[in-house]
């Protein structure tokens, strides 16, 4: 590994750029899939949270594979970045094709967005994955990967800028739904693979820590991450914590259709509101981190996502002005660049510590669990959000506009989007008791590898 504790810029800025590539995949199908299945496409509310949901649940079988597999690769440009170029690459294209079926609003339609789902999931996997990987085999210090991770989540929260609040607008540009919805495909196809090309050449010449021997099988490998109980403390927490971000995130044009009664701008609103502010405070909290560790700084950002949230939900419940609702927003995405800041950070130290320990190479597997994980939480949240719409009574359309609905879909909405997500962010928070990383285990791991 790198024996000097800063990474260049051009290193910095360029890994960061692939969280287009993921901040992408990880907010539009989220934000708008259900959507557009329930009032574009015609399917019921529960079918249509299965059908989101199926998909990503495949990848939590593949991922751990692609994990393993990219452990064991050795190119002359390393063992991650293959996977960067070609994965993300594949995501993007197969990602145009989700909305870019030739079916219309038929029994056809839903089907083909399922099987190109799968596809973009399955080639999306193998780009996260080696993504996730990469900074724990980047740089050996524990500091330089807050730095590093502080740099991602705050381009994360450009791509998610980007992607949320543009995505809908284009998805709404035009009378036929499924046509807006056609080119908001491209677009955000075209931005994922932009963000890959970009990964790519960003680390060629970022000096990473050789690939040693990887363990023998899946058992041993999992037996491994068992026994890691901080990783494993970390890794279940984000999980729930994903499921809970991900309910939220299904519920944003609900939110602003049923709520804010702002149908066409709302979303947008929702998304500037959420993402600006956070990507102004992410010096704020690697600073946080610095001086109160990145355990402290994890729990302090997910209880103020939490409470966040909870405010939201006071703001829909008794109809203060929206403004109001735009304000509570920026309080969650405060907590939510914090939340991901401190979370990967401690992922690469989790990494870099079992590395140590066990003088073996085992990031992609590690990785490759963690995105699983996150794979499935993001896949659980528009389940979870499908489930108050379905026993709500919410009633599915082909417009491309929700019709009138029962009484009880506001109060679901209200409920899916703000109080299910604030329980679970702060309720994940439990598991991390097991969590003992310290700064200087880390640094000694640190100084037993470069060694």
């Amino acid at each position: 590994m790198q024996t000097s504790p800063r990474l260049p810029g051009s290193v910095r800025i360029g890994y960061s750029l692939g969280s287009l590539t993921s901040g992408a995949f990880g907010t539009v199908p989220g934000l708008l899939l259900l959507p557009y299945l329930t009032d574009s496409l015609g399917v019921a509310a529960g079918l249509a949270g299965v059908l989101v949901l199926a998909p990503k649940a495949w990848d939590v079988i593949l991922n751990p594979i692609a994990g393993r597999i990219s452990d064991r690769t050795k190119t002359r440009i390393g063992a991650r970045r293959p996977y960067l170029l070609a994965g993300g690459i594949a995501s993007g294209v197969l990602f145009t094709g989700i909305f870019a079926g030739p079916f219309g609003a038929t029994s056809g339609a839903p089907a083909w967005a399922a099987i190109m789902f799968v596809l973009c999931a399955t080639a999306y996997g193998f780009f996260q994955v080696p993504f996730v990987a990469l900074p724990a085999e980047l740089t050996d210090d524990y500091t330089e990967r807050t730095r590093l991770m502080t740099w991602r989540i705050a381009l994360l929260a450009v791509a998610i800028l980007i992607c949320g609040a543009v995505a809908p607008a284009i998805a709404n540009s035009t009378d036929d739904s499924i046509v807006g919805h056609r080119y908001m495909g491209i677009f955000v196809g075209a931005i994922m693979v932009i963000g890959a090309v970009a990964a790519f050449a960003g680390t060629r010449r970022a000096s990473t820590s050789a690939v040693t021997e990887s363990s023998p099988s899946f058992r041993a490998q999992f037996a491994v991450a068992r026994r890691n109980g901080s990783y494993l403390s970390l890794f279940l927490c984000f999980v729930i914590q994903a499921a809970g971000i991900a309910t939220m995130l299904a519920g944003v044009n609900y939110f602003a259709d049923h709520v804010l009664h702002s149908p066409k701008d709302g979303p947008t609103f929702l998304f500037a509101a959420f993402v600006g502010p956070a990507i102004l405070v992410m010096p704020l909290w690697s600073m946080i981190g610095g001086r109160l560790g990145k355990l402290r700084g994890f729990v302090i950002s997910s209880l103020l996502f939490a409470a966040g949230a909870a405010l939201v939900g006071a703001v829909g419940w008794f109809e203060a002005p929206a403004w109001l609702a735009y304000v509570a927003t920026a309080i969650v995405g405060v907590g939510y660049a914090g939340e991901q800041v401190f979370a990967l950070a401690m992922l690469a130290d989790c990494i870099a510590v079992d590395t140590a320990r066990t003088g073996q190479q085992q990031g992609g597997v590690f990785a490759g669990l963690w995105t699983a994980g996150e794979t499935l939480g993001l896949a659980v949240g528009p389940g979870i959000f499908a489930l108050f719409l379905q026993f709500s009574g919410y009633v599915s359309s082909t417009s491309g506009q929700s019709v009138v609905q029962p009484g009880a879909v506001r109060a679901a909405v209200i409920l899916g989007f703000t109080l299910a997500p604030a329980l679970l962010v702060a309720g994940g928070l439990f598991l991390m008791r097991r969590y003992r990383l310290t700064a200087a285990e880390v640094a000694a791991a640190s100084t037993s590898t470069s060694a």
